[in-house]
């Protein structure tokens, strides 16, 4: 009976020794992924220096054509209008380009925000003037800038800051230190099994 026990106990701690490796496996895995991908977005991001912007100009430009998916073999062209806001930064006479976040200007430099490629224009359309409503009615609002100036523009939100890299790398570190807790478990379990079977064999000596 003993022996069965121990048999069943032994294979409990290997199936959860294997579980914290895994489990830790995971966590670097996933923590690689990120660091390929987001830490990279993360350093190129400059626009760190929070601020405040006022409109001084909003305007629509000529439309610019885009590409949406109908389905995974085909693809179609479409249009929106492009939204252009000029700002002003702490109240000086300084006029910048806005850009909706970082990606903004690497998709299209001439447009403050572009919206999601769709098929229907009007309704694409709308969605932008709510936008440009917005941009009208809130002054002024929260922007980000350069400190070092390597960009002249300005953005509305950071799409790749602090916040954004700890949400990512959360569940990683969460998976990892509940792997180790697991291991170090197991681990100490041994430890504590072994001593009480030679505290036993001394007894029965």
């Amino acid at each position: 009976m003993e022996k069965k026990l121990f048999t069943v106990q032994k294979r409990g701690e290997t199936r959860a020794l294997c579980w914290g490796i895994g489990m830790m496996a995971c966590s670097v895995m996933m923590s690689s992924v990120f660091g390929f991908t987001v830490v990279p977005k993360y350093l190129k991001s400059v626009w760190t220096e929070e601020s405040v912007c006022t409109v001084a100009n909003s305007s629509f430009k000529d439309n610019v054509s885009c590409t949406y998916n109908t389905n995974a073999e085909c693809d179609k062209s479409s249009y929106y209008p492009c939204l252009e806001v000029l700002v002003n930064v702490n109240f000086s006479q300084d006029i910048y380009m806005l850009y909706h976040t970082e990606e903004t200007p690497e998709m299209n430099d001439q447009c403050s925000y572009i919206p999601k490629c769709d098929k229907n224009f009007t309704e694409v359309k709308m969605h932008v003037n709510i936008i440009y409503e917005n941009f009208r009615n809130s002054q002024p609002f929260t922007c980000f800038y350069d400190p070092k100036r390597r960009q002249k523009s300005i953005i509305l939100s950071r799409k790749f800051g602090l916040k954004l890299l700890l949400s990512y790398f959360f569940w990683p570190a969460s998976l990892f230190i509940v792997g180790i807790c697991i291991v170090i478990m197991v681990k100490i379990s041994q430890y504590l099994a072994m001593v009480s079977m030679q505290c036993n064999k001394l007894i029965i000596r």
